[in-house]
This record gives C-alpha cells, sequence and structure tokens, in this order.
C-alpha cells in the first residue's frame, strides 16, 4: 500500500514540477531540473514521514468509523458454525482442617471443583445457544474425576417470555438458590443437595426445562430422569420438579447480584416417581423459600418436607443464611442447617460463620469454621472443620 502511495505522489509531483517522464533529456544538464529534483526528494520524505505515522496509530477513523488496527499475534484460530463462541471456568480452591469427634484430625490442601464451560450462541438469533459444562471433583482417593455436567440446547422464547433447556440441564432450584440465596457454594452445597442436610436431590439432570421470567413473578419447570447427572438411571421412572418465584419489587428479569436491592419467595419441589437412586421408590418433596438482599446486606430461608422416600431420606428440615457487608470488598456470612429424620432415627445438623474479602472481579477468598452434628451422624462423621478457599471465576 505504502508502495502504490509513493508511485502516485512521484507521478504527480513530477507532473507538477512540468516534467515529462518521457523525454529523459528534459532533466539532463539543467539548474531548474536540479531544483526540481530536490523538491521532489523533500516531497516524498515528507509523504514517507506522514505514512509511517498513520501506520503507527493504533485506532484509524474513518467517516466517524473507528477501525482498529490488527493487533501482530500467533494465536490460535477457532472455527465454528456459532456466530460467537464464550469460553469461561470457575474453580474452588482450598486448603481444610478437619477434627472429626472420634478419629485423627487431618489436613490438606483441595480442587473442590474445576468448571470449564462453552457456549455457542447461534447467528439467527444471539439468545440461543448450545452450553457444555465439564467438571472436575476430588474422589476419597486423591484423584480427580472428570465428567459432564452440563450439555443442553437453549432456544430463547419459544412461548411468550419463556425459553427452554433440552438435554443435561438445570434443575429448577439448586441453581436459583446458589444465585440468589446462598452466594457460598465454594464452601458448602445448598440444604436439599448437602450430605448431611437434606440429601435429597442434585443440580443438573437429562431433560427439560421451560424458564419463564417476568418483573414480577418467574418459574422453571421441567421433566427429567430423576437420578441426577452422576447417578445411574433405569428408565423406570420420570421426575416432574417446579419453581414458581413471586417478584416481591419487580426485578423478576434481572441478574440477581449482591448490588442489587430484591425480595423474593418461592414455592419448589420434585415429584420423583420410580427413582433408582432411592430404591425405585417414590421421592416427593416441596419447600418454601424467602431472601431480601440489598447492598448491605442478606438475610434468607427455607423449609423443607420430605413427604414419600426411603427412610434416610424423609424428614422435615430448615435453613437460614445470612451475610453482613461492612466494609468495601469484605462480608461476615453465616448460615444454620437443620434436619429432622422422620424415622425417629435422629437428626442432622450444620452450621457455618465466616468472612470473605473479594480481592478482584474474579477472585474472592473465604475463611470459615463448619461444625456439623446431630445424633443422625456418628462420631466419625461429627467434626469441626477450618476452611481457606479461594473462588476463581473468569
Amino acid at each position: 500500500m505504502k508502495k502504490i502511495i509513493l508511485s502516485t505522489v512521484v507521478m504527480g509531483t513530477i507532473g507538477f514540477a512540468g516534467g515529462d517522464i518521457t523525454e529523459p533529456s528534459s532533466y539532463v544538464n539543467s539548474d531548474n531540473n536540479s531544483a526540481d529534483i530536490e523538491m521532489l526528494k523533500e516531497e516524498l520524505s515528507r509523504v514517507k514521514d506522514k505514512l509511517t505515522k498513520l501506520e503507527n496509530r493504533k485506532p484509524i477513523e474513518v467517516k466517524n468509523k473507528v477501525i482498529q488496527k490488527e493487533p501482530k499475534h500467533h494465536g490460535v484460530t477457532i472455527k465454528s458454525h456459532a456466530g460467537v463462541i464464550k469460553l469461561n471456568g470457575t474453580h474452588y480452591l482450598g486448603f481444610v482442617n478437619s477434627s472429626p469427634k472420634k478419629g485423627d484430625s487431618t489436613n490438606k490442601f483441595e480442587t473442590r471443583r474445576n468448571y470449564f464451560q462453552a457456549k455457542a450462541y447461534f447467528k439467527e438469533n444471539p439468545k440461543d445457544y448450545v452450553r457444555i459444562t465439564m467438571d472436575t471433583h476430588d474422589t476419597k482417593d486423591g484423584e480427580s474425576n472428570i465428567r459432564l455436567k452440563y450439555a443442553y440446547l437453549y432456544l430463547n422464547n419459544i412461548l411468550p417470555h419463556t425459553g427452554v433447556e433440552f438435554g443435561q440441564a438445570h434443575r429448577p432450584w439448586i441453581d436459583y438458590e446458589e444465585h440468589n440465596g446462598w452466594f457460598y457454594r465454594s464452601i458448602s452445597k445448598t440444604l436439599v443437595e448437602a450430605k448431611y442436610g437434606a440429601d435429597i436431590t442434585n443440580s443438573a439432570d437429562r431433560g427439560i426445562n421451560f424458564k419463564t421470567k417476568l418483573d414480577y413473578f418467574s418459574s422453571e419447570l421441567g421433566v427429567f430422569n430423576g437420578e441426577g447427572y452422576h447417578n445411574k438411571e433405569d428408565g423406570r421412572g420420570l421426575s416432574k420438579e417446579w419453581r414458581l418465584t413471586g417478584h416481591i419489587l419487580g426485578t423478576g428479569k434481572r441478574k440477581s447480584k449482591k448490588s442489587l436491592t430484591y425480595a423474593n419467595i418461592s414455592f419448589f419441589g420434585q415429584q420423583n416417581s420410580k427413582s433408582n437412586k432411592h430404591g425405585n421408590k417414590d421421592l416427593n418433596w416441596m419447600g418454601l423459600h424467602a431472601v431480601y438482599n440489598q447492598p448491605l446486606f442478606l438475610v434468607a430461608g427455607e423449609y423443607i418436607d420430605v413427604s414419600d422416600g426411603i427412610a434416610s431420606k424423609k424428614g422435615i428440615g430448615y435453613s437460614v443464611n445470612g451475610e453482613y457487608r461492612f466494609m468495601s470488598k469484605f462480608s461476615l456470612l453465616g448460615r444454620y442447617d437443620y434436619f429432622d429424620m422422620d424415622d425417629n432415627s435422629g437428626d442432622k445438623k450444620r452450621a457455618i460463620a465466616g468472612l470473605s474479602y473479594e480481592y478482584n472481579k474474579n477472585v474472592e477468598f473465604i475463611l470459615n469454621y463448619l461444625k456439623e452434628g446431630g445424633d443422625k451422624l456418628n462420631d466419625t462423621q461429627k467434626r469441626d472443620a477450618f476452611m481457606i478457599t479461594a473462588e476463581v471465576e473468569w
């Protein structure tokens, strides 16, 4: 490009100077011609300097539009039929000092979870996409296993204000609670999922989930295999699951975050027919949840009733938690879980107290105490633990 411009300038300058490039003798043995050549050299030098400056400028304005100069790099080119591909990850890294009521204390570093996610958005409707999320978790043998967490197609507005997930998708309750009422999944699962809580469900399963969002109401209605994403499915029954949420302050369409003021009340549950995970018996339960959040603090509570299921799952329980953001980037947090077994075999109790620090937009550190006990747990299961956690998102 530079050569073309310089050639054009040369031709134009020669013409302007009155020279004829077809007659070389016009520039021989002439003082005037020598002066013209010197002028031509000066003009070329000035044009070359201007071109160099233009090339070194990063943004170039053309008709009020900014064209960014492409950086020189040796990156990897990703080719896809999708219009946009988005990659991100979440990591729960930590250290735990655990002291059981009976047995030796342990100290260990953990990579509790590592999620790697890709979303491919379609050109025809940029709100439609396909998602895949891989998940690593530590086993009792000290290995880190990889398994599929999510793999679903999302189609937006297939019904008024309603999208659908089809595949290995979100189940209606846990994802909502973790993004509205309990922001610290990195240190503890919610009451319905925690091993020494109710332990009745998990967050993903193969099925279909219809998700509706309005200002004052949102819902998720789904049908799933019922066993969850890491249990065997024998095909004998399906699980009908739901969440119905009233958004008192009209925030149903907004993404929940700590800086948003919202107040929500939810009714949720499952009618899980012939669950293979529970001995091919029905597992039916429901619950109520309420949360109020503002930039300074959060308070939340829930109540669940497991009316049908095997003896180790039936019972009633509740959970309350709160967060006080007493200083910029610092928060105090607390939670208490209780679940009473229906067969009079005892109860399960969990208590959490901690301090969090938002290091930056990608990293949050959490220091907390965890106590697990109750009559249902034996002395090797009852424990006091001190945890240090780094939650990383990118």
